[in-house]
């Protein structure tokens, strides 16, 4: 059964990356992770984490020996959950003792939309408040939205990067703020298809 916010919003969104977080309650011995599996990388004067990844799911565990495991790369909520099994599951089979039950919570989701327009971001930053658009810095203008507390990145194809949601409702719920913000000052915002929401970038030769 669909989701009523799904079904409300006219935006098409695509996952680009879900980043989630667990806290295990147990110590985690690194170095023993390290030397147990051939795949890890661990560079304490570096980082004081270990990198596991995982390829199905593809994703990047961040292991700390405190036991947070941060789980990045998944490109929906389900596949987080699965990698960070399979990441406790990996550290039980090399001898570390895992509880039978532990919450994952996600701590961000990056997604992008689309509108069809080519945007002026100079005007749009000029007219929107709160607008922050530095063209010698980064080519796209931010915009924040307090609630959901979300940060949109706007481009001048129509783009719109959505990165800081909790739930993937907050996102729907984010651009239709953001629609409405646009269309108070003047702009017409006609959300894209799936289509060409999910539709690869051509890389410039």
């Amino acid at each position: 059964m669909p989701k009523p916010t799904e079904t409300k919003s006219k935006f098409s969104i695509k996952i680009e990356n879900v980043v989630a977080f667990s806290v295990l309650g147990v110590d985690i011995s690194l170095n023993h992770v390290v030397s147990s599996i051939k795949s890890a990388e661990y560079e304490p004067e570096q980082f004081p984490g270990l990198v596991y990844r995982t390829q199905d799911p593809r994703a990047a565990a961040l292991i700390f020996s405190s036991g947070k495991i941060v789980c990045t790369g998944t490109k929906s909520i389900e596949l987080a959950h699965t990698a960070m099994k399979k990441v406790t599951d990996k550290l039980e089979e090399i001898g570390i003792k895992m509880p039978k039950k532990y919450p994952v919570n996600i701590e961000n989701i990056v997604a992008s939309s689309k509108i069809d327009a080519k945007l002026s971001l100079d005007d749009i930053a000029f007219a929107l408040e709160d607008a922050e658009y530095e063209p010698e810095q980064f080519p796209g203008l931010v915009y924040r939205i307090q609630e959901p507390r979300v940060a949109f990145l706007l481009f001048s194809s129509g783009k719109i990067i959505c990165t800081g949601a909790h739930k993937i409702d907050d996102i729907y719920k984010a651009l239709d703020k953001f629609k409405i913000k646009l269309e108070e000052i003047g702009l017409k915002v006609k959300p894209s298809s799936k289509e060409d929401v999910g539709k690869p970038t051509k890389k410039k030769q």
